[in-house]
């Protein structure tokens, strides 16, 4: 019993290093070839986990965004104040790498490097990685059109954060966020009512006027927005909205609130008003909702992993406090019950980030197998990475006891934090419906990947049992198979899941897995998984 803090309680997790400390990171940012990388990870990592980032990070979350509509003397300024601490995790998010790394380096293996960055920095402050990758994502639209690209690439490729709310021509970096969903509509954005009007060629591009609303304006101190509305001649369409026109004016973008959210607090999420709001054309007109989904297949990998940082980071908060909290004469760690639980979180771990990472892996490569995984498992990772952390975090609360349901511990947060991924760029439903239309639409992409998770799964007869269900489901007429959607995503995703851990992980993690998974019991509680396992040994492997 020597060591042990006389009151019984475990001292705070900080002062670590994420990437170090966790072995499975390490080895998929070697298998995505991003080991040039490997000694920024290192630097990353101990600034993440150093107590002045932490400090930082409960700041930012504690000391909540404010709008501030009007000036003393009643103009419109429409902006939000945040807390210094904000922009202290804007500024490490941007210079490592999250605003931009995998659309600035040409080297297929940024997409590694960039995932292992966005991965560690959502474990300790997710609020601010929702304008940073949104940043990131609209590069590619932005290039669409090419006076506004000339513009602003430098200012997207920049590695600096600039907090000012100025005109683009005067500041050195910029952030992007969306505005798409309407209080009518929500994930429908079919029915959107904004309306954009022509007003001519100016030194952006095309120029229009847009009047309307969006009910979920992400985060209104962006420099700029990308938007749906609709033209009259040709309907849906995606445009840049600027915070300032062309000119120097302010752009009438008026903030009506900020939303009062479960979590996600650091960020400010707004309801805007548009009276005739500049914006600019962005892609073809008429095709504004094809082309801004491009934006969401690279945000949605982002949830999917962020949602593998929550995972993980509830499994190291766990491991820390029962390492050092006794009961019954050992410590909770060495509890056969409690060893077995968190043996499982381990499991769940591993494997979440390897489906993460293995698909971020995909988007920096073009081969037909790259394309099939991008398309198919994209929406599949992004519903369960997210569903499982909610369930996942929630589990880890519990193992704190009252400790964990205290707002002054370190789970609160990382629980609240959890639901918004499952909901951002496309609720559960949403997104395995998006999985029966990739492999509806695209059925070479889907019989390919079900060919690549067949060859892997000939080792391991469960597995091989899955695959075939999911050919059989993929034969069934569409009014038959959508009201499956559920199980059909959650099936892919397991056994995509069961592969990765076959190729990457030990034998004993692959096994356990495998045999849980799969089991009927498996399901409803954590702490399932195998009795012919050392799963202490798991655990062991779990934390370097």
């Amino acid at each position: 019993m020597t060591g042990i803090h006389p009151d019984n309680q475990a001292p705070e997790l900080k002062d670590y290093n994420l990437y170090t400390s966790d072995p499975v990171l390490r080895r998929a940012v070697a298998r995505g070839a991003a080991q040039w990388r490997d000694a920024e990870l290192v630097r990353q990592g101990e600034e993440y986990g150093a107590e002045a980032t932490l400090r930082a990070a409960e700041d930012a979350n504690r000391y909540a965004p404010e709008l501030q509509a009007l000036s003393p003397r009643g103009e419109r300024i429409d902006q939000v104040k945040f807390h210094p601490s904000w922009h202290t995790m804007m500024a490490m998010a941007r210079r490592n790498g999250i605003a931009n790394l995998p659309f600035v380096d040409a080297r297929p293996s940024a997409w590694s490097a960039y995932a292992a960055s966005l991965y560690m920095h959502s474990q300790i402050e997710s609020g601010s990685t929702c304008p940073t990758t949104m940043t990131k994502a609209c590069i590619p639209l932005m290039r669409l059109n090419a006076p506004l690209h000339a513009l602003t690439a430098p200012l997207l490729a920049s590695l600096e954060h600039d907090a000012r709310d100025i005109p683009l021509a005067q500041k050195s970096s910029m952030t992007v966020g969306m505005g798409m969903t309407e209080k009518q509509g929500g994930s429908d954005v079919r029915s959107n009512t904004t309306q954009a009007v022509p007003a001519g060629q100016g030194p952006w591009g095309e120029e229009f006027l847009l009047t309307g609303h969006k009910w979920f304006f992400s985060a209104p101190m962006c420099d700029g927005h990308l938007v749906l509305a609709k033209t009259r001649e040709r309907g849906s369409t995606c445009f840049f909205v600027p915070r300032w026109r062309p000119d120097g004016s302010r752009n009438p973008i008026h903030i009506q609130r900020l939303k009062d959210k479960v979590g996600n607090r650091s960020n400010s999420s707004s309801e805007v008003e548009f009276q005739d709001a500049f914006g600019v054309l962005i892609g073809e007109e008429g095709r504004g909702i094809s082309t801004i989904i491009e934006m969401a297949t690279f945000t949605r990998l982002d949830c999917a992993l962020a949602s593998a940082g929550f995972i993980r980071q509830a499994l190291a908060q766990t491991l820390h406090y029962t390492r050092h909290r006794h009961a019954f004469g050992k410590a909770l760690i060495d509890q056969p019950l409690m060893t077995e639980l968190l043996a499982d979180i381990a499991l769940e771990s591993e494997a979440a980030t390897l489906l993460a990472m293995e698909l971020a892996s995909h988007f920096g490569a073009t081969a037909p197998l790259d394309t099939a995984w991008r398309r198919v498992m994209t929406p599949v990772a992004k519903f369960w990475n997210c569903k499982r952390a909610v369930g996942l975090t929630g589990e880890a609360m519990e193992v704190f006891g009252g400790n964990g349901y205290v707002e002054t511990g370190p789970m609160g947060r990382l629980f609240r934090e959890a639901p918004v991924n499952s909901i951002w760029e496309g609720s559960g439903n949403v997104m395995c419906l998006d999985v029966l239309r990739a492999v509806s639409r695209n059925p070479d992409d889907a019989h390919l990947l079900l060919d690549h998770l067949q060859d892997i799964a000939t080792q391991a007869p469960q597995l091989l049992a899955q695959v075939q269900q999911l050919r059989a489901a993929l034969q069934l007429p569409p009014e038959t198979l959508e009201p499956q959607a559920r199980r059909f995503t959650q099936r892919l995703a397991l056994t995509a899941q069961g592969c990765l851990m076959l190729q990457h992980a030990s034998t004993a993690a692959a096994s356990a897995f495998i045999g849980s998974r799969f089991d009927p019991d498996w399901g409803p509680v954590m702490g399932i998984t195998s009795g012919s396992h050392d799963t202490a040994a798991l655990l062991r492997a779990a934390w370097a």
